[in-house]
This record gives structure tokens, C-alpha cells and sequence, in this order.
């Protein structure tokens, strides 16, 4: 069964920083391009950051510079650095894949991420 399990959030002050990792339980990890998401209340999940098969990453305007994903296939395992947090980045942050057809695996739990001012 295809599971993706999110770990690492937490409550943190505004500049401070956080290493979320999401472990994949599933065959053919490897292939997946992968993101990062992550839905603050009341509003849309968003996505904040992708890294393809091969490694290329990319990033929302809005964490670009702060933020840093990558990836280890081996562990089957995506990571999101969070570095200078601001209040604003305060959300539950999911992985899922993504693609032309948008995120196609099952949705895990989510880590929440508070940021104090």
C-alpha cells in the first residue's frame, strides 16, 4: 500500500528553521517527480517546491531563497529545508508527487509548522 508519511514540523520562532522529510512507501519512488505542499488555514493547498527524478528543483516565489528541497531515492525519502521562517509560512506541509496531472499519490497526515512572531 502507497503511504507517505511526513515528519519534522513544529513550533519555531520568525528567522528560525525547521527540516521537514517525507519517507515513501511505494515501488518506483525513484521515477516520481516530488513536492512539497502546504495549506494554512482557510486557504487552497499550495505548492511550494518541486524536485524532478533526475534532482532539478524549483521553488514558489514565496519561499525561494529561503527554502531549500532535494531528495535521497535510496531512503526513498523528500526533504524540505526551511530556513529565515516567517509567520506567513505557518501551515501543515504535505509531499505528494507532481506532474501534468497533479498529485497523484494518496495524501499522508501532514507535519504542521507554526512560526511565532
Amino acid at each position: 500500500q502507497v503511504q507517505l508519511v511526513e515528519s519534522g514540523g513544529g513550533l519555531v520562532q520568525a528567522g528560525g528553521s525547521l527540516r521537514l522529510s517525507c519517507a515513501g512507501s511505494l515501488i518506483g519512488f525513484s521515477i516520481y517527480h516530488m513536492g512539497w505542499y502546504r495549506q494554512a488555514p482557510g486557504k487552497q493547498r499550495e505548492l511550494v517546491a518541486t524536485v524532478t527524478s533526475p534532482g532539478s528543483t524549483n521553488y514558489a516565489d514565496s519561499v525561494k531563497g529561503r527554502f531549500t528541497i532535494s531528495r535521497d531515492n535510496a531512503k526513498k525519502t523528500v526533504y524540505l529545508q526551511m530556513n529565515s521562517l516567517k509567520p506567513e509560512d505557518t501551515a501543515v506541509y504535505y509531499c505528494n508527487s507532481v506532474g501534468s496531472s497533479g498529485p497523484t499519490l494518496p495524501w499522508g497526515q501532514g507535519t504542521q509548522v507554526t512560526v511565532s512572531s
